[in-house]
């Protein structure tokens, strides 16, 4: 069975759907393909997300995350798409499964802001996952 394929698309890829992706690429070790974009893709992902990933023991550098613009192929090829605050600007493709997380930007935002965004992101990536494994 192929493994399941989810994407994460925020605005400018530096921060929401970067920290989704890592928490995902973990939680489901290897077992679920991961990846991440943005309708409008910043040059860099913001530091302090980078700082508030560390502490939970995720180095999103070195994992190579980078920010990337969102490609309708990769929509289309995805079976799980969750968006972060692009509203209509990501494509819909039938038979793909969209969730739509509402969740505090952190851009310009300090470490201290960022924390509790994350560990919402967490405890989310965690109950997605348990879908995930529940339909396949």
């Amino acid at each position: 069975m192929p493994k399941p394929e989810v994407l994460f698309v925020c605005v400018h890829n530096a921060g929401r759907s970067q920290m989704a992706a890592a928490f995902l690429m973990v939680l489901s070790q290897g077992e679920v393909s991961v990846r991440s974009a943005g309708t409008a893709p910043a040059d860099s992902i913001n530091p302090a997300v980078i700082e508030a990933m560390a502490e939970k023991g995720i180095d999103l550098l070195a994992m190579g995350a980078k920010p990337k613009i969102l490609e309708s192929e990769v929509v289309q090829g995805s079976d799980y798409v969750i968006t972060m605050g692009c509203g209509d600007e990501c494509p819909f493709f039938p038979g793909v499964h969209y969730l739509d997380w509402t969740l505090d930007d952190p851009a310009g935002q300090g470490v201290d802001a960022v924390r509790p965004i994350r560990d919402e992101i967490e405890r989310r990536v965690t109950e997605l996952l348990a879908t995930i494994n529940g339909a396949s």
